[in-house]
């Protein structure tokens, strides 16, 4: 494994904020992921890579607190995501996105969103407040009233990103936020999560290398569920001509 270490540490631009600490997840003889080991500053955005089937969406979920780890522990500000307690502490400064997040097709967004935000205990003019950025920002307006089931799969994933918003957490967790949009929406999304960027912890799930070398500072690569690379996007493509060669070299798929 390269640039990484036993211990994940805070670096130099502050103290770790999302911590994975030799996750593990096996289902029975399968393992899904090993001794899994990273951490994200404060500020940070960390692209996490890796072929399908390389274990991103099961740590997300175990960094979450959805899935329960086999081994390791999670920790999200500090709170430990495997104490019941601490981990309904770390759901309030967590906005998650996963993939294909569930949403109630019979709801409209404005509708799921208050709903969400009363869940969240967030009400009255805080509640209309935040409703009105995530409108904006998710470019929902002309949705804004039409059942969820209705919407196409990049209105349904903006929806699912607003929700990630509501409650302005410190930690964005997404697993493939540009699913589904079309170029100019992929534009807006990797804008706003540059912008979010400078006020909260971003780790993001993506296929798209051209995203991650557009939004991020940082790549931490799975194969095989276990991490392989860990480092700045330019220490990562190294000599090689591209990130995508760089990326088949470090997953076993080109020669070299």
């Amino acid at each position: 494994m390269e640039n990484s270490t036993e211990n994940p540490a805070p670096n130099a631009n502050g103290a770790a904020v999302i911590e994975a600490r030799g996750l593990s997840k096996y289902y029975g003889p399968f393992i899904a992921t090993e001794d899994v080991t990273f951490s994200v500053p404060q500020g940070e955005i960390a692209a996490f890579l890796g072929p399908n089937g390389a274990g991103k969406s099961t740590t997300m979920k175990m960094l979450t607190g959805f899935l329960a780890p086999s081994r390791g522990e999670a920790r999200i500000a500090g709170h430990l995501m495997q104490d019941q307690e601490e981990r309904i502490l770390a759901s309030q400064k967590i906005g998650y996105l996963p993939e294909n997040g569930p949403l109630y097709n019979e709801m409209t967004p404005v509708s799921f969103l208050k709903y969400m935000g009363t869940a969240r205990n967030i009400t009255g003019s805080q509640l209309k407040d935040r409703l009105s950025y995530v409108c904006e920002q998710c470019s929902l307006s002309t949705v804004w009233n039409k059942p969820i089931g209705k919407l196409s799969r990049g209105y349904r994933q903006r929806v699912g990103m607003a929700q990630a918003l509501l409650h302005d957490p410190d930690v964005l967790i997404m697993d493939e936020p540009t699913s589904g949009l079309d170029p100019n929406q992929v534009h807006d999304v990797r804008t706003l999560i540059r912008d979010l960027g400078q006020s909260k912890t971003v780790l993001l799930s993506t296929h798209i290398l051209t995203e991650v070398e557009a939004v991020c500072d940082r790549v931490i690569l799975i194969n095989s569920g276990r991490l392989v690379f860990d480092g700045s996007v330019t220490e990562m493509i190294g000599q090689e001509e591209s990130l995508e060669t760089r990326f088949r070299e470090l997953t076993g798929n080109c020669k070299v």
